[in-house]
């Protein structure tokens, strides 16, 4: 049996640079900073202060009356994304529900915030028992399971807490469900929230830039921590050309690895991440000479760039300095699990608008990593085919091909 042809419809970023993927894309393409102090909690014991926080979040200004208050902030953000998503795709929320719809989500923290609330109030002596709702908003599974339970899906549901490469990898599981007929219509993308448990996890590891995030320069110093979501509706090629959807781009493959060299640190060669990039390419169909853009992993960490342009270049050979390449971590910081759903859709824009986002605060070239990271500037770029990959601790590596949509036989 033929696979059925998978294309994205919607888009719904949730991001420090504003909700909705018209004010998100605006922003990346003008190469705004959505970084600044946080103020989420105290840092007044930190070396730095700097986040990609999503300052005064109300889901009722953005999708009045949607969103239960109830509900665990990285949950909060996943359904305010998958809610943008689906009005973005055109349809409306009731033809998400039944079983012939599903949802994929991805999470590095789940809900952080619910253990620091239960901290606190121990520390003030206020609970001799664990809430009953902690029980309940706490595990991961939680996230995508009060989405479905808000939007009426009683598809396949799925909860992927594959770190920062979750988003990634949720997007080809929902990929997986359509292109083998077992749903019509997926929500995929990853959520996470800011909290003081992951920022001082990585300060204590000295991981984090105390005044800007520079992927891939000479004097990058480390990577800022941030917090996000993004929800991308996925459906059959079928179904999206008898509704007449706008189409942004095809999903046409994935490819997974796992380094299992170090729960941290990734391979000292790239060998993971360039796996994983051969075999997208592999489940694609396609050569090394066909990607135009590559959506980086870049996180601005000194280590974790130097390998990734590594494994870029012992996969791609001198094709990979005529690839361009950013990192959007620049301006948003690494919002976790969300980074790659967020990415993806960078991906699905840029070959919609034929623009590429730039890679900020990038000011003096490495001789170590010294491929086109697209320079502070967006670039007009006619674009084909374009790769997101994501890598996480864990050796979690990830990439997904995306198509540009030019017509059913195209």
């Amino acid at each position: 049996m033929q696979a059925t042809r998978v294309v994205i419809t919607g888009l719904g970023p949730v991001t420090s640079l504003g909700y909705g993927q018209q004010a998100c894309w605006e922003a990346l393409i003008a190469g705004r900073s959505g970084i600044s102090p946080v103020d989420a909690f105290d840092t007044s014991g930190y070396t730095v202060n700097l986040g990609g926080q999503i300052k005064e979040f109300d889901p009722q200004t953005i999708v009045p009356d949607q969103v239960p208050p109830e509900l665990g902030r990285t949950a909060q953000l996943g359904l305010t994304a998958a809610l943008l998503a689906i009005r973005d795709s055109g349809l409306e929320a009731d033809a998400f529900r039944g079983g012939r719809s599903g949802i994929a989500m991805g999470t590095t923290s789940g809900e952080p915030l619910e253990i620091e609330r239960l901290d606190d109030c121990w520390v003030a002596g206020k609970h001799e028992r664990i809430d009953p709702q902690f029980v309940d908003r706490y595990p991961c599974h939680s996230i995508p399971l009060a989405m479905g339970r808000e939007l009426g899906i009683s598809g396949p549901v799925a909860m992927l807490p594959t770190a920062c490469a979750a988003g990634n990898y949720a997007i080809a599981w929902a990929y997986e469900q359509i292109r083998k007929g077992r749903v019509q219509r997926m929500l995929a993308g990853g959520a996470d929230s800011f909290s003081r448990i992951t920022y001082s996890g990585f300060a204590q590891l000295q991981a984090i830039a105390s005044e800007k995030c520079q992927p891939f320069d000479k004097n990058r110093k480390g990577m800022i921590p941030g917090e996000g979501a993004a929800v991308l509706v996925l459906e059959s090629l079928d179904q999206a050309l008898e509704r007449s959807a706008k189409i942004y781009c095809e999903v046409i493959g994935y490819g997974l690895s796992c380094d299992a060299y170090h729960i941290t640190g990734a391979h000292p060669e790239g060998d993971g991440a360039r796996r994983a990039m051969a075999r997208a390419l592999r489940d694609s169909g396609l050569g090394l000479e066909d990607i135009g853009y590559i959506s980086a992993h870049g996180t601005g960490t000194p280590g974790n760039d130097h390998k990734e342009t590594l494994a870029l270049k012992a996969l791609f050979g001198e094709q990979a300095y005529r690839i361009a390449i950013s990192s959007v971590k620049s301006m948003l910081g690494h919002t976790m699990g969300a980074a790659s759903a967020i990415e993806a859709t960078v991906c699905a824009l840029a070959l919609t608008d034929s623009k590429a986002p730039p890679t900020i605060n990038y000011e003096t070239p490495d001789p170590e990593c010294d491929l086109d990271y697209i320079p502070n500037e967006a670039r007009d770029i006619e674009l084909e085919y374009a790769m997101n990959t994501a890598y996480a601790f864990g050796g979690n590596n990830s990439a997904v091909v995306f198509k540009a949509w030019k017509g059913a036989s195209g």
